[in-house]
């Protein structure tokens, strides 16, 4: 279990971010036309997965924002944004937004990515939604990069993320 904090008020995950070195396991979301995405998929490309409660919030959309800029300058690179958003709510966001350089994928069904990799908040006010992480993929889909952002409010670090494609 991963404790945070969300503007300083203690909040728990159900459990740890997965392993560096590790394989992620395969997931089942929802895209914004409601077709599912699988982490197959993605298979022969890097990946980076930007997790985040929701994306009617400041930090969320900002995070969508600034990889939306940089996944477009990554070669062989794929972004995820996944939330436990509607997809409707995603793709609302994204075209008033102009956002097109990154995917986005619901957990809305079940929470079962949350859970599977111990991101889902068991407790606080975000209990249910999945708290803000970044897992990078390398093209074999190994684990290459975690962060789990200890202040939810905070942004991830976007820099470290990325220098390790």
């Amino acid at each position: 279990m991963a404790s945070l904090t969300l503007k300083g008020n203690s909040i728990n995950t159900s459990g740890e971010l997965p392993k560096i070195g590790s394989k992620l396991t395969d997931f089942k979301l929802v895209k914004t036309d409601l077709s599912i995405a699988s982490l197959r998929d993605f298979a022969g490309s890097k990946v980076v997965l930007n997790i985040f409660p929701s994306v009617d919030t400041g930090t969320c959309a900002t995070s969508i924002r600034k990889f939306n800029e940089s996944a477009s300058k990554l070669d062989n690179t794929k972004v995820l944004c996944i939330s436990r958003d509607l997809p409707f709510a995603q793709k609302r966001f994204c075209g008033a937004e102009g956002i097109e350089n990154v995917i986005n994928l619901s957990d809305f069904k079940d929470g079962s990515f949350g859970k599977s990799n111990g991101l889902d908040f068991v407790d606080g006010l975000l209990a249910g939604l999945n708290s803000r992480a970044i897992i990078v993929l390398d093209a074999n889909g190994t684990i290459i990069y975690t962060q789990q952002v200890s202040e939810i409010v905070d942004e991830p670090n976007y820099e470290a993320a990325l220098a390790v494609l």
